[in-house]
């Protein structure tokens, strides 16, 4: 889970450097990694053939919850990498990170699971920490500010996908075809939009080529690839908060890379969210 958190970490740093439209590198991403994924599906599926299993027809179907999973996570995307272009990779990332908490909620509204005062102590720190975070874009508006809001929904989508994936794991469904599927799926709920989107579809260059290569390879296949894996071998809540390491990464990458600023509220307010985050996840 760890290892996907920091793999998934570079996904900002791939949409900025695209050439792309925000919308076309997301198609990108999944239509690229679309491939290797089936063809991981297609030998788990052959080799489960040579050991005698039956190939059922139904195995070659995917259940609501993968055809969920690869919905949600199609609309996570678009909405994500416009947020990425219009605030700071660091906003863009915390603020998506409250998937975390939106994971719990949900935990307790569709299967009645309790929420403790330690939960709701943390959601409200991180509810405040959100507010810091986004303070400043909001008394200067425009697209900075939007960006900050489309990171906030983000976190619902994302939330939504993690729910999806984990009962498609926790029904049996192997790595292989629930990325396999929901990729497959996420590219073509992605493919009309980033057409006739009025920015670039077609990478420009061989160094754009190289970098929606390198969002399908390392954060889809990868990074993704290893957080549905580890999904079948962790609860969702603990799962969630090893997810944290990825807008500290991505924040530190920006740094690194784009000479990304991060200032006193950011650092306040990535703080409080990320505490936050640990404290609701630790009561849930």
């Amino acid at each position: 889970m760890l290892a996907g958190g920091c793999s998934i970490a570079f996904a900002p740093i791939f949409v900025r450097l695209s050439d792309t439209g925000p919308v076309a590198s997301a198609f990108w991403r999944v239509a690229l990694a679309a491939p290797c994924l089936w063809a991981w599906r297609w030998h788990e599926v052959k080799g489960r053939g040579l050991k005698g299993e039956s190939l059922l027809p139904s195995t070659f179907y995917p259940p609501p919850s993968i055809l969920l999973s690869g919905l949600f996570f199609a609309i996570d995307l678009g909405v994500w990498h416009w947020s990425i272009v219009w605030t700071s990779v660091a906003n863009s990332t915390l603020l998506a990170n409250l998937a975390t908490i939106y994971v719990t909620l949900m935990g307790w509204l569709v299967w009645k699971q309790r929420v403790s005062r330690v939960f709701i102590a943390g959601m409200v720190t991180a509810l405040a920490g959100m507010f810091v975070l986004v303070g400043p874009n909001f008394m200067t508006g425009g697209t900075r500010f939007v960006g900050d809001m489309l990171g906030a929904l983000t976190a619902i989508f994302y939330g939504s996908y993690m729910l999806a994936i984990k009962v498609a794991r926790d029904a049996g469904a192997s790595t292989a075809r629930i990325m396999a599927w929901s990729t497959t799926i996420s590219a073509i709920a992605l493919l009309p939009f980033a057409w006739f989107s009025p920015q670039p579809f077609w990478p420009a260059s061989g160094e754009g080529w190289l970098v929606v290569l390198g969002l399908a390879l390392v954060t889809q296949i990868l990074g993704q690839g290893l957080i549905a894996y580890a999904f079948a071998h962790l609860p969702a809540s603990l799962s969630s908060v090893s997810l944290l390491i990825q807008p500290v990464m991505a924040a530190l990458f920006a740094w690194a890379l784009f000479g990304e600023a991060i200032g006193l509220a950011q650092v306040t307010g990535g703080a409080m969210v990320l505490a936050g985050i640990y404290i609701a996840r630790k009561g849930s």
